[in-house]
């Protein structure tokens, strides 16, 4: 058996269709879905969880309707930085994973502000993965060590240049939603990570579905190919 994980990885599926379910705008699902993170934050506090990694937007989403895409970067520059605020206040490290050139510039300086403040967190780490892509990430790490002239990268290297240098792979990764694929989150780092997918919409994602989830997880044999 497998003792609790360290590191989880989510995938914050449903949203929309929550809304479109109960005749509520689009929008509505995206604003409660923002308000499960500081819930998902207490319940791995409480199974001592150490460090979460959220799919918050990925580089596909850019793609979407103007207007979502307009509601969003309000919610990210409004409604996010009080809650990264509210958590470095408990301790917690916050980190952004993504392209940020693709954000505005007031955006990317409140990223760099909650990054500096809460860097000294030791009551866990909350990672944001904004305009996110496993590909592009991948692709940016190879450029970056060719940029620094190198020839040669070993795995430790190549880590290192990532946007995630300093995050852990995760244990597990739970997507939401009912679908059952990755969608380019974290390809590299969840080569060894147990897949557990649910059909809950995102905003639905219950206290007593988490606990259920890691207790299948804790009852896995984990191998890692030995």
């Amino acid at each position: 058996m497998s003792s609790g994980p360290a590191s989880i990885g989510v995938i914050m599926d449903g949203n929309r269709r929550w809304a479109r379910e109960r005749g509520l705008p689009t929008l509505e699902g995206h604003r409660r879905g923002y308000e499960k993170v500081e819930e998902l934050l207490t319940w791995c506090r409480a199974e001592g969880v150490d460090e979460v990694i959220l799919y918050a937007f990925s580089t596909e989403n850019w793609s979407r309707s103007p207007e979502e895409v307009s509601y969003l970067m309000v919610l990210f520059e409004d409604a996010l930085p009080d809650v990264c605020e509210r958590l470095a206040r408990t301790g917690v490290r916050i980190r952004f994973v993504g392209e940020r050139k693709r954000f505005s510039p007031g955006l990317r300086e409140k990223m760099r502000e909650l990054e500096e403040k809460s860097a000294e967190g030791a009551e866990g780490t909350l990672a944001l993965a904004l305009s996110y892509g496993g590909r592009p990430e991948i692709l940016a790490a190879v450029n970056r060590l060719l940029s620094e002239g190198r020839a040669h990268a070993d795995e430790a290297s190549f880590v290192e240049a990532m946007w995630s240098a300093g995050l852990r792979d995760p244990d597990l990764i739970i997507r939401t939603g009912g679908e059952r694929r990755l969608s380019n989150f974290l390809p590299w780092q969840s080569v060894y990570s147990e897949l557990f997918f649910t059909d809950t919409k995102w905003p639905d994602f219950g206290e007593e579905e988490f606990g259920a989830i890691l207790a299948d997880f804790r009852a896995r044999e984990r191998r890692r190919g030995k």
